[in-house]
């Protein structure tokens, strides 16, 4: 599991700037939806692994907890699902070109994130629920309109509020944050439930969009958030 580590002159910033610690505590239930993205045989298991991420294994826990809440408290689960196809490889060449190796072994990992294959599916021990939504895409973002309709089905359901989990904190997960934002939706990345490859490049992440992007919360405290406004709304 990742240490957290956000400096503590950030805190401070955003505090002055904000006014509060966590800018997004009172967020409606009714109104959040959880996004995990990439929690992929493709990331998770080292045999099938394109970018294997150790670290992805010990916050399945996290997630698994937090979906449930999510749905409890009448909000909803989105899987997004890292995806490439000969399409990708030539709309993304530039992406792939940067692989070390030949084009074949470039193939063989593209491979393993096709529809179908063993590596394009969710880990088996996600807690994936018929009533969850899954969407594919095929860039790091799942907010960008031509990787993925995430945004979309999100206005059409309500939804203001995205709390970002999954693989990898500084890629996909930050990316998504990043244009989540941008696309007017409250962010929050969740501390415990994001993983990497080191401790640094997780914090790196966790710092940028705590001091610009969103809020970061752990999984415990944002579940109390959402239990807590639930009487609230269901009230409404």
């Amino acid at each position: 599991m990742h240490k957290i580590d956000i400096p503590q002159s950030i805190i401070d910033r955003v505090l002055e700037r904000r006014g509060a610690l966590h800018v997004h505590a009172d967020l409606d239930p009714h109104r959040t939806a959880l996004v995990v993205i990439d929690m992929q045989n493709c990331f998770l298991d080292p045999e099938l692994a394109a970018s294997s991420v150790p670290a992805a294994i010990e916050i399945i826990p996290a997630i698994n907890r937090l979906a449930s809440a999510v749905r409890e408290t009448g909000g909803k689960v989105f899987w997004t699902l890292h995806t490439v196809n000969e399409g990708t490889l030539q709309d993304w060449s530039e992406w792939f070109g940067m692989f070390r190796g030949t084009p074949e072994q470039v193939r063989i990992r593209a491979k393993n994130m096709a529809v179908g294959s063993r590596g394009h599916a969710l880990h088996p021990d996600m807690d994936k629920r018929p009533d969850d939504t899954v969407v594919m895409k095929d860039r790091f973002s799942a907010f960008l309109p031509e990787s993925c309709d995430l945004a979309a089905q999100l206005r059409a359901g309500g939804y203001d509020t995205v709390l970002i989990t999954g693989t990898a904190t500084n890629v996909c997960c930050e990316t998504s944050a990043r244009d989540a934002m941008m696309f007017n939706f409250k962010v929050v990345m969740v501390s415990d439930a994001t993983a990497t490859w080191t401790d640094a490049e997780h914090n790196a992440t966790l710092s940028n969009i705590y001091s610009i992007f969103g809020d970061v919360m752990d999984t415990d405290f944002l579940i109390s958030c959402l239990r807590k406004n639930v009487p609230r709304n269901s009230a409404a």
